[in-house]
């Protein structure tokens, strides 16, 4: 008998029936072992040795391939074709050889795609496992593990409210806070365009001035209302003849098949997908055979896969559409490795694939690869100059038309933010010549303003990464999830924005770690890192050197008392913190009392701004809140005075968020900002401060709805039973009929039981690697839990609804299951001598939560 070991159960199934009779295969569930969470797990000081550990739920699993193996002739190692998937092979070798359960012939297969030729074309090459791949995997993992457990404690104890930081996810939010920095920094500028509208032939187009009084215009010239009018009267007062028409042909390129980042940044542009969920689509599409390998650099294509795209090309359009020569692509990325294919449909007959999400970006993924081997596009733009009798006065009209489509008949790339004058190129124009007057329609002057760069997405941010070579692309849903599960970032309207505890750690590192979070750095360390996996570097050789330096750093760092930090912090900040005032005032003096001086503090939820003269004053704002007019004004300022009271309403801003205020001391009313409130005013505020609403009374009970915003959002109650609102404005609006039926629905969803648990998931993530079964954050009568339908497993206090991922949610419902069905109350034993105090947990340095026994330890992720 044969064993093969592959990544993925659905892998498995697919291929031991593609091999048939004589082989075994069975899937490892991802990686088996992993350094254990804890201090010295690397050792540099003996020669980097590596403590390796069993995940506590594959020990049923990696039972079954030790059973297996011992009866094996041959063991073929068939994970995926990267790094990932060479450390999963090598490790699967190491634990049998550890059981003495290793088969004497052992090799390793590896394929681009799941189907039965190229898996049977792969068992007929096998080749020895790849020592540079595992050593470029030994470092980095090692790396990662000394970065994030040598620095992780140094914020516990010298940041308040830093949980954790690393080598990649630390630059990438770097660069999210370096946006946010320059967006604050921007100063708007107004400026004014003049647009004619004209008309020749019965054809509309328009004509922007270019040129007024005979000086050429740059977008900011005209600055202001008064010259924009001046320019407008003149241009409606001229007579504008056309003096050159240029027509110039042009030729548009189709774009190469995907890699993971690019699928990663179109998904975004165009499905509104995250990174994540995009691996997890491709993973499952991978599986069933629908496309190649989606974790690669390379941007080429099997001969073979050319051959097919060009008969489908063939197939559906004229000859026109294909050109004469195949088209050949090289990977133009930094850091680029792995050259494995692009990523591609395994068959071009098959247009379409499976359903929803899958169905949307394989026809992403066809249609990308198809275009790749298409004709050019023929494009000619138009520009027309017209200028006025003076010969000072100059407008140009823009446009092109598509003369033949080629690729774009079937694809076009998305783009992030649309340049200027792009709707201008978009004009038609009509045919004119040389002297011919268009008649004037109209003519406008527009106001406009400069604006800020844009937030970074998901896709302009894996592209920013990408180009600046920090991490891998494979690794890019990872990083960005973390940041998110950390709350370092939140995404509104699919863009990034740096949280509170975001900055202040970035501002931290650059401070005290500036090397490590500097790009050139990261890059550097990846370029070292793939001389490893190309064999020109030794592996221990890369770590002592990054060891021998940051070791002594953290350790400098770690010296320090939390007040000299924080200390250089104020200083380190005192720009942002504290600018210039336009009166010339110090910046630092406190608006309140107007006599102490402002100054970072550091407190147990994060760092504020305080005054000196604490506690006779008590002014605070918060770290990510700038100083100046603007910021104060956000942070206090009267609303207006409530006609009831009389009372005046007033915004705060407090160590946990914005909030309202009626009133002063003990018998001062308050309520939190939700989020998704625009503009705070003083309706609002009057509305929030009068929760909760009572909706009525229930028909059948006679006990009355109401509705009110809690910790997990707005929600509905009605005798201890809870339904939620999806937004702030249905506390107000819903009435009676929709109360009712939310509740019921609510009852329904609880199994009729009527307990405390939503209608609707608060999160729905993947299938269940086991059960199939799709997984689902719920909110149960005893607190929130995750399901799969079969298990349910309650959340752990220390854990957070919105910052649950979906390996941690198939770890919780993985070990209720190994517990067995709930067992009834048994009676309490005789009491016992106290036992010895067992010695506290250490945090984990990733979560910062305590950490696990081995047996409870999160479940790798499954390799994509």
């Amino acid at each position: 008998m044969q064993l093969v070991i592959v990544e993925s159960p659905a892998k498995a199934k697919t291929i031991e029936k593609y091999l048939g009779p004589g082989y075994k295969v069975l899937a490892s569930y991802g990686h088996i072992r992993d350094l254990p969470p804890k201090d010295g797990s690397v050792r540099p000081d003996e020669d980097f040795s590596m403590d390796w550990e069993l995940y506590g739920d594959k020990t049923s699993r990696v039972k079954a391939i030790t059973d297996a193996a011992k009866t094996a002739d041959r063991l073929i190692l068939a994970t995926d074709p990267d790094r990932e998937g060479e450390a999963i092979s090598w490790h699967v070798r190491e634990l049998l050889a550890k059981r003495k359960a290793l088969p004497k012939e052992v090799e390793r297969v590896t394929f681009n795609a799941i189907t039965k030729q190229t898996v049977t074309d792969a068992m007929k090459r096998p080749r020895e496992l790849d020592q540079d791949l595992i050593d470029a995997y030994l470092a980095r993992r090692a790396l990662d593990y000394l970065f994030g457990f040598t620095l992780s404690p140094v914020l516990w104890r010298k940041l308040p409210g830093a949980k954790s930081a690393g080598r990649v996810q630390s630059v990438a939010l770097r660069l999210i806070v370096e946006r946010e920095r320059e967006i604050e920094a921007f100063r708007s500028q107004e400026y004014w365009s003049v647009i004619a509208r004209l008309e020749q032939a019965g054809t509309e187009f328009s004509a922007r001035l270019v040129k007024f009084d005979g000086q050429k215009l740059d977008k900011l010239t005209l600055g202001d209302e008064g010259a924009a009018m001046n320019a407008k009267a003149i241009v409606e007062a001229g007579t504008f003849r056309v003096e050159d028409v240029e027509t110039k042909p042009t030729r548009r390129n189709p774009y190469p098949p995907f890699t993971t980042s690019t699928l990663q940044q179109e998904a975004a542009r165009k499905l509104g997908f995250s990174a994540s969920h995009t691996m997890r689509v491709a993973q499952t599409l991978y599986e069933a055979g629908a496309i190649t390998y989606m974790r690669t650099d390379g941007v080429q294509m099997d001969p073979s896969a050319i051959s097919a795209a060009r008969k489908a090309i063939s197939d559906r359009y004229d000859g026109h559409y294909l050109p004469e020569k195949p088209r050949h692509y090289e990977t133009k990325a930094k850091n680029a490795q792995e050259a494995h294919e692009a990523i591609r449909p395994t068959e071009f007959t098959k247009d379409r694939y499976g359903s929803g999400d899958e169905a949307r970006l394989y026809d992403l993924i066809y249609k990308r690869a198809m275009a790749s081997q298409m004709a050019s596009a023929n494009i000619e733009r138009t520009t027309v100059t017209l200028r006025d009798g003076t010969g000072k006065h100059e407008l140009r009209a823009t446009g092109q038309v598509v003369k033949f489509p080629g690729f774009l008949a079937v694809y076009e790339e998305g783009r992030d933010q649309k340049a200027d004058g792009d709707d201008e190129d978009a004009n038609l124009l009509p045919a004119m010549n040389n002297g011919d007057t268009p008649a004037k329609r109209g003519v406008d002057a527009t106001q406009h303003f400069t604006q800020p760069p844009p937030r970074y997405s998901e896709a302009s941010l894996v592209k920013r990464l990408e180009e600046l070579g920090i991490g891998r692309p494979s690794t890019y849903a990872s990083t960005l999830q973390v940041l998110k599960d950390r709350n370092y970032v939140r995404t509104e309207k699919n863009r990034f924005f740096a949280e509170e505890s975001g900055r202040l750690l970035t501002s931290f590192l650059e401070r005290f770690f500036a090397r490590y979070v500097a790009y050139e750095f990261t890059a550097g360390m990846e370029d070292e890192l793939d001389d490893v996996s190309g064999g020109r570097a030794e592996w221990k050789t890369v770590l002592a050197a990054f060891w021998r330096d940051f070791k002594p750093k953290s350790d400098e760092v770690m010296e320090k008392k939390p007040s000299e930090v924080t200390a250089e912090l104020d200083e380190f900040l005192s720009d942002y913190l504290f600018p210039p005032r336009d009166d010339g005032t110090d910046p630092r003096l406190c608006p309140k009392c107007e006599a102490g001086r402002l100054s970072l503090r550091g407190g147990r939820y994060g760092a504020f701004v305080a005054c000196s003269n604490y506690p006779e004053c008590k002014y605070t704002r918060k770290f990510a809140q700038p100083g100046g007019a603007e910021g104060e004004g956000a942070e206090d300022g009267v609303l207006g005075k409530d006609p009831v009271t009389d009372l005046e309403v007033v915004r705060k801003a407090g160590r946990f968020g914005p909030y309202i205020q009626l009133g002063e001391g003990k018998d001062a009313k308050r309520a939190s900002i939700p989020k998704d409130i625009g503009e705070m005013d003083l309706e609002w505020a009057l509305k929030l401060l009068s929760l909760p609403r009572e909706v009525g009374t229930h028909p059948e009970s006679g006990n009355p709805i109401s509705a009110n915003i809690g910790r997990y959002g707005p929600y509905l109650v009605h005798d201890g039973k809870y339904a939620r609102l999806k937004s702030t404005s249905e506390v107000f609006e819903t009435g009676m009929n929709a109360a009712v039926m939310l509740l019921a629905a609510a009852a329904a969803g609880a199994g009729g039981r009527g307990g405390r648990v939503a209608a609707e998931p608060l999160k729905v993530f993947g299938a269940h690697p086991l059960s199939g079964g799709e997984i689902k954050l719920m909110a149960g009568r005893y607190g929130p839990y995750v399901t799969d339908g079969t298990t349910n497993a309650t959340l752990p206090k220390d854990k957070q609804p919105e910052t649950l991922t979906e390996e941690e949610a198939v770890t919780l419902i993985n070990e209720r299951a190994a517990k067995g069905p709930p067992k009834g109350k048994k009676k309490a034993p005789a009491k016992k001598p106290a036992a010895k105090k067992a010695p506290a947990k250490k945090a984990d340095p990733d979560t910062g939560a305590p950490k696990k026994a081995p047996a409870k330890k999160a479940a790798a992720k499954s390799a994509e």
